[in-house]
């Protein structure tokens, strides 16, 4: 039998900017973020776990009992000097932009398309492994790794939603697939 990766994707739990409908920053989890993690389903045995650097992740991979290593590839979407800002800021023309072409990074970040590439580059990385895989991370991480998976366009990515705190399973054999209805 060919080597199998089974990667698990969490997205983290909810954070004060999320809840306020705030451009992400370096935050905590807020209170209702920590119970939501308490409340996630048992992921079960792994081989390796893996997380974003920022503190969001971070501290979702320790309420999950996981000690794992940082891996800067898994870091957040970079939104340039919209980060920290209220999603009604940024002139509507720029966002407008970013949100139809998924190639601009009118805010000075990280274009989608980047993180698309940036995301594929890690999946190429871990897919000659096998085993049982976590990686702790944000949802435009998540949402750019199902793209890759489903070999999908990147104006798709605005299509898929990831809530905080849920599970997405990939598996490598041969080729990434997604996996759905995961518990």
């Amino acid at each position: 039998m060919s080597d199998v990766v089974r990667l698990t994707l969490v997205s983290h739990a909810m954070t004060d900017a999320m809840a306020a409908g705030r451009f992400a920053d370096d935050e905590p989890l807020n209170t209702l973020g920590c119970n939501q993690i308490d409340a996630l389903v048992d992921i079960g045995a792994v081989q390796l776990a893996l997380t974003a650097p920022e503190i969001r992740t971070r501290q979702t991979a320790e309420r999950l009992g996981l000690e794992p290593a940082v891996d800067a590839r898994l870091a957040d979407l970079d939104v340039g000097r919209w980060r920290g800002c209220p999603l009604s800021e940024p002139p509507a023309e720029e966002v407008a932009l970013w949100l139809s072409r998924p190639e601009s990074a009118p805010h000075g970040g990280e274009s989608i398309e980047a993180l698309i590439s940036r995301v594929r580059a890690w999946l190429d990385d871990i897919s000659g492994g096998q085993g049982r895989i976590v990686a702790v991370t944000h949802p435009a991480v998540v949402r750019a790794a199902i793209l890759v998976a489903l070999d999908a366009p990147s104006k798709s990515f605005w299509r898929i939603d990831i809530a905080p705190a849920t599970r997405t399973v990939l598996h490598h054999r041969g080729r990434w697939t997604l996996r759905w209805g995961q518990r």
